[in-house]
């Protein structure tokens, strides 16, 4: 009786564990999805290769959707196809994740080259369409930069060489960045290229944590699919 009472404890362990898992496929989704649209709508990226890893993020939360739907089920209905297939599917996602990790290290620098191109491109387009424009003027007032490396990168927007957008002030108002390319006191100096990168950094800590937290998560869950594998094989009745 005790086992059959822990192998009974470990299948409604799992139950919830694959509603947690649940979560963290849509935790995948949604970063994704804004990674994608922070590389391609606000830093106007056109390389392929920079979109591969929120491409690969959001695929695997779609997966996980279908993984954790087979884990519920097989641990509910005690089948043992369904949680061995979702223990062996759980295996494979964690390998991909750690795939994605190494991907977006050793691409690290290539990604930063893409979003100062990006930056780059944004900043002689500024006055070609009203959308380009928007997007550079709310980042620089959000960011509180000023062109991609510096307000140098400005140098050619005004006829007098000295002009920056009103949008690199530090404080906006009409007109405020004329004549001001090189006023510390009134236009931010610094790049919003190292605005973007000090901003990521402030949450990189979170994203360890969270990614952390899942890898345990799903360790755990295929600790207690290889359990109740084993008390389903031997014959024992979990409920």
């Amino acid at each position: 009786m005790g086992v059959e009472g822990g192998i009974r404890c470990v299948k409604y362990l799992l139950f919830f564990f694959n509603f947690i898992f649940w979560l963290c496929g849509l935790a995948l989704i949604v970063v994704g999805i804004l990674v994608q649209v922070a590389l391609h709508k606000s830093l106007s990226i056109s390389d392929a290769t920079a979109s591969a890893i929120p491409i690969i993020l959001i695929v695997v939360g779609v997966v996980i959707f279908f993984i954790a739907f087979c884990g519920c089920c097989g641990a509910w209905k005690e089948n043992y196809c369904m949680v061995t297939t979702f223990a062996v599917l759980l295996l494979l996602i964690i390998l991909v994740e750690i795939g994605v990790a190494i991907a977006g290290y050793i691409f690290r620098g290539h990604i930063k080259g893409e979003v100062r191109e990006g930056l780059n491109q944004l900043i002689a387009k500024y006055n070609t369409t009203d959308e380009i424009k928007q997007t550079v003027d709310k980042m620089q007032e959000d960011l509180k930069c000023c062109g991609a490396n510096s307000s140098s990168d400005w140098k050619d927007f005004g006829a007098d060489q000295n002009t920056v957008p009103d949008s690199c002030c530090v404080n906006i108002s009409k007109g405020c960045g004329v004549g001001e390319l090189s006023d510390v006191l009134k236009v931010h100096q610094q790049g919003c290229h190292t605005a973007v990168e000090e901003s990521l950094m402030k949450n990189l800590m979170w994203i360890v944590i969270a990614a952390v937290v899942i890898a345990i998560i799903q360790i755990m869950g295929i600790v207690f699919s290889c359990m109740l594998m084993k008390a389903i094989r031997s014959g024992y009745e979990v409920m």
